[in-house]
């Protein structure tokens, strides 16, 4: 009994192990093709009431994505006997034809290049012939068509610099990094060196530099600053005004009329009004 078991357990086995035959359809499906109306059943996303159309179908902007299906083309494609790709038809006689032909191309006759004006000979003569307008020099031109020869032609032309053969072109490769400077830090101590011998030149020309005695200002000196005093005129007052005294006074004493006076003076830059008495213009 065990046996028998056994041996409908690899039967099953190898029935599971069989390769599943699957056809070209099944691997590679055909596109999807637009939807038509005969394709269209009840209960659809795309049930349309009414006349329907296949152009109805062809429209992105309509067509609906059926439930857990992607959604159908809207573009029409060619049937199924239709080949993709560019066909090329042997215009050509195949190996045959190219083993027992051998097509040269003719070369063409070369048309022989039209020498340049000679522009400074032509005005010269016309010069000479006395013609000075643009129509008497378009005139003489056509006359006397003065052609440059091919030896002037070739002097005047400058040839291409001869580059040694061994020339290599592109860019220069840069130099390769000094690594070993860069581990012994040879470019921190150059720099240091720079910088000792920087001060030690600007202590050397402080030595060297001149220093100059006190000056001592003599009697020219102070004639030339001093500055002779003004005398102030009193302001100008009426003649019967000049003995009347304030018939008002409400300070005190004088030191406190001109320690008003004082403080008034030092706020006069930051009150308002026209005689600087009123609000601050600060707060």
């Amino acid at each position: 009994m065990p046996e028998t078991g056994d041996s409908r357990q690899d039967l099953a086995r190898w029935k599971k192990k069989q390769p599943v035959h699957r056809t070209v359809s099944q691997i590679c499906p055909p596109p999807r093709r637009p939807l038509t109306v005969a394709d269209i059943r009840p209960g659809m996303e795309n049930e349309r009431l009414g006349v329907v159309r296949d152009s109805m179908f062809q429209n992105p902007l309509i067509v609906k994505a059926e439930l857990g299906k992607p959604r159908e083309r809207s573009c029409s494609l060619p049937g199924l006997d239709f080949n993709y790709g560019l066909y090329i038809r042997g215009l050509d006689g195949g190996v045959p034809e190219a083993i027992g032909h051998w097509n040269v191309f003719k070369q063409q006759p070369t048309c022989p290049q039209e020498l340049t004006r000679n522009y400074i000979a032509m005005n010269r003569g016309a010069v000479k012939a006395g013609l000075v307008t643009a129509r008497e020099n378009i005139l003489y031109r056509q006359l006397n068509d003065i052609r440059i020869s091919d030896k002037d032609d070739r002097r005047l032309k400058k040839e291409a610099p001869s580059l040694p053969p061994d020339m290599t072109y592109g860019i220069q490769a840069r130099p390769s990094t000094p690594l070993f400077d860069l581990l012994q830090h040879r470019y921190q101590q150059l720099w240091v060196q720079e910088q000792k011998a920087t001060q030690k030149a600007i202590k050397l020309e402080k030595k060297q530099k001149v220093t100059l005695g006190k000056l001592y200002e003599t009697r020219s000196n102070h004639l030339r600053k001093y500055k002779l005093p003004v005398k102030l005129d009193a302001l100008w007052h009426m003649p019967h005004f000049r003995k009347v005294g304030p018939h008002l006074d409400t300070f005190p004493t004088e030191a406190d009329r001109q320690r008003a006076f004082k403080a008034h003076h030092e706020e006069y830059a930051v009150r308002q009004g026209t005689l600087r008495m009123g609000n601050y213009t600060h707060p």
